[in-house]
């Protein structure tokens, strides 16, 4: 049996890259997949159904089921048709994956409040519209799976990635309060941090200089590796795990989060000198 068999399974972003691997992996699995794609550049501008209807036409050539959906996830109305395209053909949603989102780099000195709020919106803002009413409808009926995408640029942060980085620390925290209050439902709710080779991504310094040099990009870090993870994440193979956050990438499969430091225990009213005094408790080791 596929590991998604009858499992509806609502993408944001998967007119390309990850999305669309995702997408193609899960329709592989048994999911019936709706498809949203606002079909624009990598900043956001534009827009155009065909990127969704690509890959649904590719599914439904493979013997899938699959639907393509155009709206603008950074609204309301658009978080709600989408979900009311899914109910309308299938009559529920099991699996959400917020996978939508635009580039827009630019360090903080040099950055317009324009570009700030366009990465807020499609990032934070979109995975809030959309997961709003697919979350009332999971509560009602027995729970779900919902896959936030956050970013090592969030989590640990990346020169010139102030808006993004914000949008990917924001999305971060609301995936963990999701995940304390969709517990008693049933929902279940990961964060996805990947690191992959496609068009958001092919001209990162990093990823550049790979290309320039002509080496081939490690398999572990390709979309359709990746979009195992999300399986992972989506299928009973991951049991009743939530509020965690798996970054995956080219240097394989780990789990991220937040620690706390041993910590230094005072019973009186500090200074600030004795913070000072008692830096080794409270720090963890600066790296070598």
């Amino acid at each position: 049996m596929a590991l998604l068999d009858g499992k509806v399974t609502i993408i944001t972003g998967a007119g390309n890259g990850l999305g669309a691997a995702y997408a193609k992996l899960f329709a592989k699995e048994g999911a019936k997949v709706l498809v949203n794609d606002l079909g624009g550049a990598r900043d956001g501008s534009g827009g155009s159904i065909g990127a969704a209807q690509a890959v649904v036409d590719e599914i439904k050539a493979e013997g899938g089921t699959a639907i393509a959906n155009g709206d603008d996830v950074s609204t309301m109305a658009g978080g709600q048709a989408i979900f009311d395209q899914a109910i309308a053909e299938w009559g529920k949603v099991d699996i959400l994956i917020n996978n939508a989102g635009i580039l827009r780099d630019e360090t903080f000195h040099k950055g317009s409040e324009a570009n700030w709020d366009a990465v807020i919106k499609v990032h934070l803002k979109g995975t809030y519209c959309v997961t709003k009413p697919v979350w009332q409808w999971m509560r009602d009926n027995g729970g779900g799976v919902v896959v936030n995408t956050t970013s090592t640029s969030g989590l640990i942060g990346n020169f010139g990635q102030t808006n993004y980085g914000a949008a990917k620390a924001g999305i971060a925290g609301l995936t963990r309060t999701l995940a304390i209050e969709g517990r008693k439902y049933g929902i279940r709710v990961w964060g996805m941090s990947p690191g992959a080779l496609t068009r958001m991504t092919s001209d990162l310094p990093r990823y550049r200089e790979m290309t320039e040099k002509g080496e081939d990009f490690p398999v572990t870090g390709q979309p359709d590796t990746i979009a195992q993870a999300m399986l992972y994440m989506c299928s009973d193979l991951s049991g009743d795990q939530t509020g965690k956050f798996m970054h995956v990438a080219r240097q394989g499969v780990a789990e991220l989060k937040v620690m706390r430091s041993k910590g230094w225990e005072p019973t009186h009213a500090y200074t600030a000198q004795e913070i000072a005094d008692h830096h080794d408790d409270v720090f963890f080791p600066d790296p070598a």
